[in-house]
């Protein structure tokens, strides 16, 4: 064991007032549920995981960094275990059987499997002669990804296997083509166009857009034959468009799209937790009605107010003020392990500390988005300031780990494969 001194202070620090305020958010939203002081209900709880949190960083600081890569795949394959356990002996919450219960006590796997994604992805990557440029080290790194994305699904957690795709960050962060993150947006643009103007009017556009490109580009024939094959390629996702949302989505996932692409007025049904959310951060104005003064929250308007809408609570209390604040902290942070893994000596490193800052990106990004009605509602929780103990332990988990690794930076000779 190795103790290490040379802690990133900005970074601990960010994280400590960013769970802070996670405290205060799910006291002021349970104050009026029989919550008297902050060390009582969920606040009491999410102050638990705190410190259990703080055990935990003790206990990864003090192990050699070292360790975290000779185990890297065995993190990875026993979450792997426990994902696979939770299909088999998993309890039903929600409609989503993403649950390991023993007694009293409840584990979410599914938030843990982000933490063994990343060291097995770092170790990939950081390999001799590893390169993705090369078919066989992509497809190994997509596998990685995929798996517990796969799993997830077959819990019914479409939401929780979303975040998943974050991880395509990190790859084209280590070299993979541009053209996989376009032709991904290409394809969530033709899903969207295909919703909003139907197959028809799509396919028609589709066709007059390359028309014109080919007329002004004749006198290269190369051009040709791929713009033809690109567009006979969307026209036939555009028609696999209807088979995927109708027998792949869930019905509350169709009726959320829906209702986010404006298809479908459904305000008390699918669209009452975003329209409430709406209510609820409009009416906090610039500067917000006061801590602990939020009639919406204090009402009970919002499904999930603790967990995945706990943002509106920040909206209304806290008003346009506290809502920049709180995203700024998280962009800070998000910012903060960005440089982190750029000053890395070491490519696994490098590839964990990056990891973690996607992953972070992508929660805050979504959770907002939804809570405002920019994304669709998927369930997925604001970082360290959601209710919930797998969350919270995952997110503390991931940054402390990150952390371990910017602190024990010293020992490290620069690699040759960085």
């Amino acid at each position: 064991m190795q103790k290490e001194t040379n802690i990133d202070w900005m970074g601990l620090l960010l994280y400590l007032f960013i769970a802070c305020i996670g405290i205060a958010s799910v006291y002021s939203a349970t104050s009026d549920a029989g919550a008297s002081s902050l060390i009582e209900g969920r606040s009491g709880k999410q102050m638990m995981w705190l410190g259990v949190s703080a055990i935990m960083a003790l206990v990864i600081f003090l192990l050699n960094a070292k360790f975290y890569e000779v185990f890297s795949w065995y993190i990875y394959l026993v979450l792997m275990l426990l994902l696979v356990a939770v299909l088999l002996f998993g309890a039903e919450i929600a409609g989503s059987k993403s649950w390991l219960k023993i007694g009293s006590f409840s584990l979410q796997p599914s938030e843990f499997a982000k933490y063994g994604t990343c060291f097995a992805l770092a170790a990939l990557l950081s390999g001799i002669d590893v390169s993705l440029s090369k078919r066989k080290d992509l497809i190994k790194a997509i596998a990685v990804i995929t798996l517990p994305a796969v799993l997830i699904v077959l819990q019914g957690d479409a939401g929780s296997s979303l975040v998943f795709s974050s991880f395509l960050l990190v790859l084209y962060r280590e070299g993979l083509s541009p053209l996989v993150l376009i032709i991904g947006l290409l394809a969530i643009l033709i899903f969207i166009l295909t919703m909003v103007v139907g197959i028809l009017w799509l396919s028609v556009g589709l066709l007059v857009i390359t028309g014109v490109f080919l007329a002004f580009s004749f006198t290269n024939r190369k051009t040709i034959v791929p713009a033809l094959v690109l567009a006979a390629v969307c026209i036939l996702f555009s028609l696999s468009v209807e088979f995927i949302f109708n027998e792949v989505l869930q019905e509350h996932q169709q009726k959320r799209i829906l209702v986010t692409l404006n298809l479908l007025e459904d305000p008390q049904g699918a669209g009452y937790n975003v329209n409430q959310a709406k209510i609820a951060i409009g009416s906090g104005g610039f500067s917000g009605k006061g801590y602990l003064n939020g009639s919406h929250t204090k009402g009970d308007f919002i499904p999930e107010q603790t967990t995945d809408f706990i943002f509106c609570t920040i909206g209304e209390e806290g008003g346009w003020l506290w809502s920049s604040a709180t995203i700024l902290l998280f962009t800070l942070l998000i910012l903060r392990l960005y440089w982190l893994a750029q000053r890395a000596k070491k490519k696994y490193k490098r590839v964990f500390i990056f990891s973690v800052a996607s992953i972070l990106f992508f929660h805050l990004t979504i959770n907002v988005g939804m809570t405002i009605g920019l994304m669709p509602v998927i369930g997925i929780p604001l970082p360290l300031i959601s209710y919930g103990g797998s969350s919270f332990l995952a997110f503390s988990l991931l940054i402390f780990t990150a952390l371990k690794f910017d602190a024990s930076r010293g020992q490290d000779l620069q690699s040759v494969f960085s």
